[in-house]
């Protein structure tokens, strides 16, 4: 059930709405709601980057969204295990299902943890005719310990083209995220809030906008000629 604006403590009620896609003037679009995963990037008890997703899924879900937040504990090192793993399994299972993402991480020696990277890293760019995150929308968020940095925003977004997914303008980056989150892990009003939510809102346009057309934008001349050479390849061997 989505939450309401009571929920929503440091919204202003007059500014805030729910986008649609009947926004949108094509009749054709499909209407069910938009479908988000959310991944973060540390394991603490007390995690940062776990609490401003949270404030993102709360956000997404109060413009209408269907959201899932993947637990990372448990999930082995990248080829540790072999791919039926169940929390492997379960991630991957979600990034099929998801239409859009929102990656967090904590910025550790300038970089993503590697908590966020193994997250990617299970996530394959192609699992037979299936694309997990080819055509899918994708926003990029991170936290710090000390003043404002854009290095792991920077390398996820990276990390998106390469899983040849449509990485949003905006993006957010928390500095001293001990300071901006009351102890109940709700985030406190102030211009990085309100940038969170800017950025939720572009990633739930932008994915109304696209997701209709996925299968036209990530059509490439290059598949089809591998493709139609493919076929070329069994017609032949079955004249054999």
């Amino acid at each position: 059930m989505s939450p309401t604006l009571p929920d929503l403590p440091n919204i202003a009620p007059g500014l805030f709405h729910r986008p649609a896609a009947t926004d949108f003037a094509n009749a054709d679009r499909v209407t069910h709601a938009p479908r988000f995963l959310l991944l973060y990037g540390s394991l603490r008890e007390r995690s940062y980057s776990r609490l401003l997703t949270e404030e993102a899924e709360r956000l997404l879900q109060a413009m209408g969204a269907e959201t899932r937040i993947f637990d990372p504990r448990g999930l082995p090192l990248p080829d540790a295990e072999p791919d039926t793993h169940p929390k492997v399994a379960e991630l991957r299972e979600l990034a099929q299902w998801s239409e859009g993402m929102v990656w967090c991480s904590p910025e550790r020696h300038g970089a993503m943890t590697g908590i966020m990277k193994a997250q990617i890293d299970w996530i394959p760019l192609a699992a037979g005719a299936l694309r997990p995150t080819q055509g899918k929308t994708l926003a990029v968020m991170e936290v710090s310990g000390g003043s404002q940095s854009f290095n792991a925003v920077n390398q996820m977004r990276i990390l998106g083209r390469w899983m040849r997914m449509l990485t949003i303008p905006n993006q957010s980056s928390v500095a001293k995220a001990f300071q901006e989150f009351d102890e109940a892990g709700r985030m406190k009003p102030s211009p990085y809030y309100d940038r969170v939510v800017d950025v939720m809102e572009e990633l739930y346009k932008f994915t109304l906008l696209t997701r209709d057309a996925t299968a036209f934008l990530t059509d490439r001349y290059s598949e089809r000629r591998e493709s139609r050479a493919l076929l070329q390849q069994r017609v032949r061997q079955d004249a054999i």
